[in-house]
């Protein structure tokens, strides 16, 4: 997926292999609303397991991101200058092979959270559930609901109001 503006709702992007970038989705200079969404066990041998967000406005809304994979960072979202907001989703079971193992959000970038649930993803080095580069805005709703817990090796990076 990539540029222009568009919404999907109740599609599932499952066992997708990608070099380079998004290995479930890639959006690309647009403005996106994606809802109810299962984006699962997707590989990129690069960045974006699930999903990468380039340069766009995206709204992610009662879906599920599970399970996917990055040979360097984002496993399951990776957010490069773009503006991200999650609501009701569920970021768990994602891996990176550097940093961010469910969410890794760019220098310039911003991702918000409202009632979103980020649990046992794994990064390698740093930001099991949300790595956040010096640069980049993560916005955590915690009174909405949204949670990090049980990733590994750290819960966050460099995200104000998550603990260790």
């Amino acid at each position: 997926m990539s540029v222009g503006v568009f919404t999907v709702t109740g599609t599932r992007i499952t066992g997708n292999t990608a070099q380079g970038s998004g290995g479930g989705v890639w959006i690309f200079d647009g403005q996106a609303t994606l809802r109810q969404l299962e984006i699962t066990d997707n590989v990129v041998l690069g960045q974006g397991g699930g999903l990468l967000v380039l340069d766009s406005s995206v709204v992610i809304e009662d879906s599920n991101i599970a399970n996917n994979t990055s040979t360097s960072d984002g496993g399951g979202v990776f957010n490069f200058l773009g503006q991200t907001v999650l609501r009701r989703t569920k970021i768990i079971g994602n891996q990176s092979n550097r940093r961010g193992g469910g969410i890794f959000n760019n220098s310039g970038a911003t991702t918000t959270l409202f009632d979103t649930k980020v649990v046992k993803n794994l990064a390698v080095t740093d930001g099991g559930g949300i790595f956040n580069e010096v640069g980049g805005t993560v916005n955590l709703n915690t009174a909405t609901g949204t949670v990090i817990i049980k990733n590994r090796p750290n819960n966050c990076f460099n995200v104000p109001g998550c603990a260790g």
